[in-house]
């Protein structure tokens, strides 16, 4: 999704680790701009700007402009590294963005509403798949697809395939993965005790056969 929000950074001439703890010394963050055939240009730029967006609705799916000493165009964030304890952000990778072709994005799938299924039938309401991929002009991408599953019954589920698509928007993810179902108790109960068990893989079975006939060549090999 477009935003008229422009971020500015500064061009950088050197790279590595000793230049990244400077930056960020310095309360700027490590970043580079690649894309439509043009080379990639390492950038500083504000980590609070960068976090803001990542934390909007939109979230890396937001397209700004960057602006480059007085040199503006449309990106996205495709990439981020975080600091492991203190989440803080250690390098971003943005995108140059054509606002006149298509762009494949993840966009979150939000249910609302309680399923008939489980409040009637007692049934468990379960999210399979938490987004969904499709392909579409830059300005049509939606912050969110928000599916009612308060009809949903035992045994009924909404696959991909059924979410509403507008403009220039096609689905690439595939048609018949599930978003969420209703299943029975007994059945949820049954998944869970098949996540539980686990089985004895081949390779130890196997190795087990192996050592229980250990023994019995060493007897032949005295009876010789």
């Amino acid at each position: 999704m477009r935003k008229e929000i422009t971020i500015t950074a500064e061009p950088r001439d050197t790279r590595g680790k000793n230049e990244a703890r400077r930056l960020r010394v310095r309360g700027l963050l490590p970043a580079i701009v690649y894309g439509m055939g043009n080379d990639p240009v390492a950038i500083a730029v504000s980590p609070k700007e960068v976090t803001g967006i990542l934390k909007s609705p939109s979230g890396h799916n937001t397209i700004f402009d960057i602006d480059i000493q007085g040199a503006k165009s449309p990106v996205m964030v495709v990439d981020w590294q975080h600091e492991p304890l203190k989440s803080r952000l250690l390098h971003v990778d943005l995108l140059r963005i054509d606002l006149s072709k298509k762009v494949i994005v993840k966009v979150p799938v939000h249910t609302h509403g309680d399923p008939v299924g489980v409040k009637l039938q007692g049934g468990q309401h379960e999210i399979i798949t938490r987004d969904i991929e499709i392909e579409c002009l830059p300005d049509d991408i939606p912050e969110s697809f928000n599916v009612d599953v308060h009809e949903l019954t035992i045994g009924q589920s909404v696959r991909a395939g059924e979410i509403p698509l507008s403009g220039s928007m096609r689905l690439v993810s595939p048609a018949d993965a599930v978003i969420s179902h209703v299943i029975g108790i007994k059945a949820a109960a049954e998944e869970t005790a098949a996540e539980v068990a686990t089985p004895e893989p081949e390779v130890a079975k196997k190795g087990k056969k192996e050592e229980a006939a250990a023994p019995e060549k060493k007897d032949e090999k005295k009876k010789k």
